[in-house]
């Protein structure tokens, strides 16, 4: 995977702060995400940071029981709003049990899809409702929203043949098995989310090599960092 790039560390302002610093990845299938976080999560750590690396759907006991049944297949009979409900389910629980409370301790969270998933897989690219994807990412979220949100973006045929080879011999999700032209969809509507929220966002080019992505992810959340100061709205995202 080569050497580690050589960039300056973060402020050491974690162990202090009110609230942690809440980063969420999202992209395409084989976008590289998990390998990402893993990297990003050793150099926090290694700048004497603490982390909570977690993921979606998943990332507590309540929300992995839904895991399987949204990830199989099982729950899309039910159509698209009964499936975005039970995974704003098992966000409830994710962000109750495992996201707030580490946010509370002044971590840094780093969390493999989130939200824009939701929008995403949910919503635009699969012609939900976004009245009703909109009304229950309000009261499910309840004022969470990520500090930082990286966006790993490459077209849908590299990453389809990359989430292939990473599983080999292993059936493909409900999603991953889908057409090629759907997760085309879906990178185009992550990117468009990106666009409208420059603030929150970061589109990274996952195409190039390990290492380049890795010190891209590094400057934004270095950047992010520096921009952040706590105020109201931070106190809102976690006082639960």
């Amino acid at each position: 995977m080569g050497s580690k790039p050589v960039t300056r560390p973060l402020p050491q302002s974690t162990q202090s702060a009110t609230a942690g610093l809440f980063v969420t990845f999202e992209g395409g299938e084989g976008s590289g995400k998990t390998t990402q976080i893993q990297r990003l999560a050793e150099r926090l750590r290694d700048e004497g940071h603490r982390v909570t690396s977690t993921r979606e759907p998943g990332g507590s006991p309540g929300a992995n029981a839904l895991r399987d049944i949204l990830l199989s297949g099982a729950a899309e009979p039910l159509g698209n709003d009964m499936e975005a409900i039970l995974f704003a389910a098992a966000r409830i629980d994710h962000t109750d049990v495992v996201i707030r409370p580490a946010l509370r301790r002044g971590e840094v969270v780093l969390c493999d899809r989130f939200l824009d998933s939701t929008r995403v897989y949910q919503g635009g690219a699969s012609a939900g409702d976004p009245d009703f994807l909109a009304i229950l990412e309000e009261a499910t979220l309840d004022g969470l929203l990520p500090d930082l949100t990286l966006i790993l973006d490459l077209p849908a045929e590299v990453g389809l043949q990359r989430a292939a080879a990473r599983r080999g011999t292993d059936a493909a999700d409900r999603f991953e098995r889908q057409d090629v032209l759907i997760h085309e969809a879906r990178r185009q509507a992550f990117l468009a989310i990106a666009k409208a929220e420059p603030g929150r966002c970061v589109t990274i080019d996952a195409s190039a090599d390990p290492d380049t992505v890795s010190a891209a992810i590094w400057a934004a959340v270095r950047e992010r960092w520096t921009q952040r100061t706590p105020g109201p709205q931070s106190a809102k995202a976690v006082r639960r």
